[in-house]
């Protein structure tokens, strides 16, 4: 089974927000999200995502969320070049 490491991107209240996860099924994760369900910090804001890649396992997925959760330099990047998403 394949996994997805995704990242996520929202205006809420003038701020920008980002947010990393892990997941096997992409599109239902980014609808629970948007419907309040997903994580805690996602809740009450709209997200669109922004960045997407395909590991081929569990342990492969979580270990490139990490990174690019500490990666702020890449993040930063990420974000900045999408930023007319949100805009």
């Amino acid at each position: 089974m394949s996994y997805f490491v995704y990242m996520l991107i929202s205006c809420h209240k003038g701020k920008i927000y980002t947010y990393v996860g892990y997941t096997n099924n992409l599109k239902n994760r980014l609808k629970l999200h948007n419907q309040s369900k997903g994580a805690k910090f996602t809740k009450g804001k709209t997200w669109k995502l922004i960045y997407k890649i395909k590991c081929l396992n569990k342990s492969d997925a979580m270990r490139k969320e990490y990174l690019l959760k500490k990666n702020f330099k890449l993040r930063k990047k990420i974000k900045n070049k999408n930023l007319s998403v949100v805009l």
